[in-house]
């Protein structure tokens, strides 16, 4: 494929900024074995043991959640990735088996390619090599934090990082997340959330809908989070920044 006709798809098509950040060479390299896939709410992508054989990339406002499952039915959320990422075995040589239940949350579009085909063209540019394995340590400073997260901060400041994570990605402040939805994402109880969100509304910071939450003071909602959003971003931009190399004073 040419670069022009490469530069005409990442122009027209869905948009992720992982893929965005490639140069010409190295998105040609992924290009033909692109492909797009619908996505709704709910749809589930792996289940823990099945067998990881594609690399999905969320494009525009979709989100997908990785989901530990636990003994007593719970579903607890450990990472959420929107555009700015991937999920499948961007590492890993695929068809491994996946740990976590991928889930989307909010609809939109995928683009697809076989775990195979990245790994066949990673084998042939160190820079792909170099930009997922910069991007799997991103993950992991996420799932981390998270875990921190979990441990050390209230309900409140939890909801709240969630919703504010959602609108940085997708820039929607109405968020298609129910309360019982939202419980099982924070690993408790429909009670305390319940709690969580009537005090929002108190304070004009949320309206409910049918199957959804409205933000209506996104300022006040950032004050209410921890700042573990801010640190995962942080990490982010660090990690990813100069994924290729500055160009030499010869133009190489």
């Amino acid at each position: 494929m040419s670069v022009a006709a490469t530069s005409l798809f990442r122009d027209t098509g869905p948009r992720n900024n992982l893929l965005d950040a490639l140069r010409e060479d190295d998105f040609a390299l992924l290009q033909p074995s692109l492909s797009t896939r619908p996505a709704d709410r709910g749809d589930v992508l792996y289940e823990p043991g099945d067998a990881v054989r594609y690399v999905y990339f969320p494009c525009g406002r979709t989100l997908v959640s990785f989901l530990v499952l636990q003994d007593e039915g719970h579903a607890v959320e450990t990472a959420l990735v929107g555009r700015e990422g991937a999920i499948g075995g961007v590492v890993s040589q695929g068809r491994l088996p996946a740990f976590a239940r991928v889930q989307v949350q909010y609809g939109g579009t995928l683009l697809r390619m076989e775990a195979a085909a990245l790994e066949d063209a990673k084998s042939r540019s160190k820079t792909l090599q170099n930009l997922f394995a910069r991007y799997a340590d991103c993950v992991m400073a996420q799932v981390f934090q998270a875990v921190a997260c979990n441990a050390t901060h209230t309900i409140e400041q939890r909801a709240a990082k969630w919703l504010l994570a959602a609108i940085v990605r997708t820039g929607d402040h109405e968020v298609p997340l129910t309360q019982d939805q939202l419980a099982r994402m924070l690993g408790v109880g429909r009670g305390y959330v319940s709690r969580v969100i009537r005090t929002f509304k108190e304070k004009d910071v949320l309206a409910t809908r049918r199957g959804g939450l409205i933000v209506k003071d996104l300022d006040e909602l950032d004050r209410v989070s921890c700042r573990c959003n801010d640190a995962v971003h942080r990490h982010f931009d660090d990690v990813l920044k100069g994924v290729y190399p500055e160009p030499t004073d010869d133009g190489a």
